[in-house]
């Protein structure tokens, strides 16, 4: 009876200060809520950093950061934080609408590279579910490719065999693409290779060096994508394909 008494007085002191912690989280967004409303955007912008400094991330959260930001005319770190937002849910209307908006107000307008149909029919189906549902959706289905199997085994009718045998292939099948997509997934989201250009103005260079020839100019807010990183410098490709070098401090990673 004691150590039943000692176990849950240790589970109760391990789980009460990581609930006022989140109380004292959410007291924190409700304020700068308070403060976005009342027009205090540095406020809100100061509260809900100090919530992301302690490790708390959601779309929600990014997504209010970004509008913040935008309302004090920062468009670079109103579309950081609305790509990141966009990383944790894809295809929100609100998010995308917003970052839309604000890319609308930067000084690069790049066209980006046609992408083939099938690919992106591949990008939309890939980008339909976040990491944690591709990854439930695969367990789901390897339980139905088990129950299948089973079917198979203990059936005594030839049509109830034959049935759970294409069935189980089928589920199978579908087992092993929401396998590649929750592992894609999942190494898409820990590989931060996309950034936002935070240097008003700057060259890009053909190698990663300052007296290296100069190639095109990017400004405030444009999304690059880093390719390679040689010291102080990183290798990035814009929308329209062109490739060259900048300085890791010139941008800020997504």
């Amino acid at each position: 009876m004691i150590s039943i008494i000692k176990y849950l007085t240790l589970i109760f002191l391990l789980l009460v200060p990581s609930l006022l912690m989140a109380d004292e989280d959410e007291q924190i967004i409700r304020q700068a809520n308070q403060d976005y409303s009342s027009g205090l955007y540095n406020n809100a912008i100061a509260g809900y950093l100090e919530v992301l400094d302690k490790g708390v991330e959601s779309a929600e959260l990014y997504y209010n950061l970004g509008n913040a930001y935008f309302k004090v005319n920062d468009m670079a770190c109103a579309i950081l934080f609305f790509e990141r937002a966009k990383r944790l849910n894809y295809y929100d209307e609100d998010i995308n609408h917003n970052l839309q908006v604000a890319n609308n107000r930067i000084v690069d307008k790049i066209n980006e590279v046609p992408v083939i149909f099938y690919k992106q029919w591949w990008s939309r189906l890939y980008n339909l579910l976040g990491v944690n549902a591709w990854a439930k959706l695969n367990i789901t289905i390897l339980v139905i490719f088990m129950i299948f199997v089973l079917v198979y085994f203990i059936a005594r009718t030839i049509i109830i065999r034959k049935a759970a045998f294409w069935l189980g292939i089928t589920m199978f099948v579908f087992a092993l693409f929401s396998f590649g997509f929750a592992l894609q997934k999942y190494k898409s989201f820990h590989t931060h290779n996309q950034a936002i250009v935070f240097s008003p103005s700057i060259t890009i260079k053909s190698s990663p060096a300052e007296n290296s020839v100069d190639l095109f100019v990017v400004h405030e807010g444009t999304k690059v994508k880093i390719l390679d990183s040689i010291g102080d410098w990183r290798e990035i490709k814009i929308a329209n394909g062109s490739v060259g070098w900048i300085q890791q401090s010139a941008i800020s990673v997504i």
